[in-house]
């Protein structure tokens, strides 16, 4: 049966993009679906701010009648002109065991990409680092955390087999919670609060609490986080719309800002129970139960996620991080944490994975970014691809 490829134009194919992964990760005993109500909210173009500064395609591939594959193009032309690349991006790639499907889509969405003068095809990355990124390549049977990729092995090996190649890898370790702060590291971090007199450690009991910190904490992530892979600066809007899709689920207690003299943050970390189980029980669906189910799994859970952390570079190499580390360990013992994930570090990022390390942690899974490098086309091929890519245009 042939493979025809849409747009996503309406509600409706927008509905059958969001809600595919579902149909084809069904026995997928490790797969938690997404909150659909931040899906929508993604995907749209009229309510994700970041659509303003990219060129965004969305395809969904049939069989018949049935959808069977999707994929999502980003041309970030501000990313692009910051970093002096001829980047475009692929993500949210979900099909069957079947090479076609996938090859077919990859093609519509190079031939897309090329058209536009990009040399690059990288991915799974989407608008920002923040987003789901990499695919994993080892650790397939350990529980997925939120904002990152469930996927089968035969992706890889599909992207493997249509040229793709490592671009970079992101671990992530599994880190013990001690019954005890190694007394080393309390030393440590006391020496840190006497050599730092004038930086403070602020914690929080209310989700409330935290909303005049959104935006100074996303402006330090913007001043930090310039050598991150794939990392886009936050505009205000972008803050406001990040915030209000994961404060409702955040536990306030496991955030930990160092403020300076003049109140202005300098360093954070964001850590929250793992609530998988409360959305994989809901099925993604916060209303009408699902969030009670979530709050619950995210006070059964032994498990702490760290999510974001970042030190001003003019504070760096003064022990905040010790400092911070050993309130969010006391913060996790009162909650009867037992072990850490440490979401995704880069395999080049040897500072913060040697004090993982230090803490007893092990890598229990590996995220691949691929690459694949992109043919110029001749005059009459751009022709013909510009006539096949018109036929998907919206309207």
């Amino acid at each position: 049966m042939d493979i025809v490829i849409k747009p996503v134009c309406s509600r409706n194919d927008l509905w059958k993009f969001i809600h595919l992964p579902a149909t084809i990760h069904k026995d997928h005993k490790n797969w938690i679906p997404p909150l659909y109500s931040d899906e929508w909210g993604f995907f749209d173009e009229r309510k994700n701010k970041a659509f303003a500064h990219a060129d965004v395609i969305m395809l969904l591939a049939y069989m018949g009648e049935e959808p069977v594959g999707r994929i999502m193009g980003i041309i970030n032309y501000k990313y692009n002109e910051m970093h002096r690349e001829k980047h475009a991006r692929f993500n949210f790639l979900e099909t069957w065991d079947d090479m076609e499907i996938t090859r077919t889509l990859l093609q519509y969405l190079e031939d897309w990409a090329r058209i536009k003068g990009m040399e690059k095809l990288v991915g799974p990355l989407a608008f920002s680092d923040k987003d789901p990124q990499g695919y994993l390549i080892s650790g397939f049977d350990e529980p997925v955390v939120i904002a990152s990729h469930c996927n089968f092995e035969y992706i890889v090996e599909h992207l493997k087999s249509l040229g793709f190649q490592k671009d970079i890898d992101l671990v992530v370790y599994k880190i013990p919670i001690p019954e005890r702060t190694p007394e080393l590291y309390q030393r440590i971090a006391e020496r840190a609060r006497k050599n730092n007199p004038g930086i403070r450690l602020l914690e929080f009991t209310r989700r409330k609490e935290l909303k005049p910190w959104i935006r100074p904490i996303f402006t330090l992530i913007n001043e930090t986080f310039t050598d991150i892979y794939g990392f886009m600066p936050f505009t205000l809007e972008e803050m406001d719309d990040f915030a209000n899709r994961y404060l409702l689920i955040m536990n306030a207690r496991y955030i930990k800002v160092m403020v300076n003299e003049r109140n202005e943050p300098v360093a954070f970390v964001i850590a929250m129970p793992d609530i998988s189980e409360g959305i994989k029980k809901s099925r993604g669906y916060i209303l009408p139960f699902g969030i009670i189910r979530i709050l619950l799994a995210g006070r059964r859970t032994r498990q702490l996620n760290l999510l974001l952390g970042a030190i001003h570079p003019g504070y760096q190499k003064r022990g905040l991080d010790t400092i911070m580390g050993s309130a969010m360990l006391d913060s996790a013992r009162q909650g009867n944490l037992t072990h850490m994930d440490s979401h995704l570090e880069m395999e080049t990022n040897t500072r913060v994975r040697a004090e993982m390390e230090y803490m007893g942690g092990q890598v229990y899974k590996t995220y691949r970014i691929f690459g694949k490098s992109l043919k110029r086309f001749t005059k009459a091929e751009a022709t013909e691809k510009m006539r096949k890519l018109a036929e998907l245009a919206c309207g």
